[in-house]
């Protein structure tokens, strides 16, 4: 069965492109747009109202579906911010440090590109000490990180599930996640590259002691505009950065003393476009109308992925070092490939109407719910005469 239909607006705006870079950029289906659409139908109906439907309806929709898609269970531990960058700044912020010194990181050297440069420039400015784990050699990376993150030297310990630039995995999460205290260490794990990629890939004991972060414009298919974070229990009560919808009015605050909702709402910002949610929404509505889960998307994908590997067997990609092979167990949505042609390969590719995408000597190729055997072949035939 195709599922192209459901993509109609976005493959018809450029029908001679191959897009094998879901991962990065994935497609917009039509629901999409009908969800953006209801935003602006409910901005024009509603106005200044417009606020009571979207926090007393479209925002907890968007918390519930998140919290089943990531597995967490606890829609009031979501909160929502244009992008993870806004989290992670407030993360640092709220984080319990020894009085007067650096914030104390750990993190893999593999992690997404905010998370690297706000780093470096904290340790710069001498705002953080940070320590970093090679992700590499790949197969005793989990053994390697967990072992330093539980030397109890840390204040902050962050992490990917799926590393972005290779698509391999850290195994451990419960036992990470039992590391983290509300005094420290808090552990952070990105799960961009697993939410809705891996089903459900935090589950309530990871949720416990860990904040977890994600969004909506890779494999939610909902674009820019909604990053998320799981919030455990009793961890950060009060953060410094907070904005206007955090506060809380109780009574027993002595006067002019800020309050703090207890749930995920103590980390919320101040007024935002809720559009991306209206499309998370939208696109959550279409997916249970046409049976689509995580998992059969997951399943689909691992067997064109299987095709690809299958077809471009002989071809100089096929030949180049692939960093996440399939093993039959949750995998990244992406193949990457290791090779120093692969910027040249991404060009020569981008030339003739197929996109994927390249970090560094790493070619990434990834797949959607819009990709059929049909595209496969096609890439396999482009791959063959590069």
């Amino acid at each position: 069965m195709s599922f192209k239909p459901l993509f109609s607006k976005s493959l018809s705006a450029a029908p001679d492109r191959l897009h094998f870079a879901a991962h990065s950029h994935h497609l917009w289906p039509d629901a999409s747009f009908e969800g953006q659409v209801e935003c602006w139908d409910d901005a024009a109906r509603l106005a200044d109202n417009k606020w009571d439907r979207v926090m007393g309806e479209v925002w907890p929709e968007a918390q519930a579906r998140v919290a089943a898609e990531l597995g967490c269970g606890d829609p009031s531990a979501i909160v929502f911010a244009s992008n993870t960058h806004d989290f992670l700044v407030r993360l640092a912020a709220a984080c319990p440090r020894r009085q007067g010194a650096p914030l104390r990181v750990l993190m893999s050297d593999g992690e997404f590109h905010s998370a690297r440069r706000q780093m470096a420039r904290w340790v710069e400015s001498g705002e953080i000490e940070l320590t970093k784990v090679a992700a590499e050699p790949f197969d005793d990376f989990t053994a390697r990180f967990l072992e330093i993150a539980s030397s109890g030297d840390f204040d902050l310990v962050l992490v990917s599930h799926v590393l972005f630039n290779s698509g391999r995995t850290f195994d451990a999460l419960r036992d990470l996640a039992a590391l983290g205290r509300p005094d420290g260490p808090w552990v952070v794990i990105d799960a961009y590259h697993s939410f809705m990629a891996v089903p459900a890939p935090i589950d309530a004991q990871v949720a416990a002691s860990a904040f977890v972060l994600g969004g909506g414009y890779k494999y939610a298919m909902a674009g820019e505009g909604m990053g998320f974070m799981h919030c455990p229990p009793g961890f950060g009560p009060r953060p410094p950065l907070t904005g206007w919808y955090a506060e809380f009015d109780d009574l027993t605050l002595p006067p002019g003393m800020v309050g703090y909702r207890a749930d995920a709402m103590r980390f919320m910002g101040a007024t935002f476009d809720p559009s991306a949610l209206y499309r998370f929404n939208a696109i959550q509505h279409m997916m249970k109308e046409n049976g689509i889960t995580t998992d059969r998307i997951a399943a689909r994908v691992a067997n064109l992925q299987a095709q690809l590997l299958e077809s471009i067997a002989g071809t100089a990609i096929g030949e180049a070092e692939l960093l996440n092979p399939l093993d039959g167990k949750a995998h990244a949505r992406f193949l990457a490939f290791r090779n120093p042609n692969a910027q040249p390969w991404c060009a020569e590719l981008m030339a003739k109407g197929c996109v994927t995408d390249v970090r560094g000597d790493v070619l990434r190729i990834g797949f959607g719910l819009y990709h059929d055997e049909e595209d496969v072949d096609a890439f396999a035939a482009l791959a063959a005469r590069l």
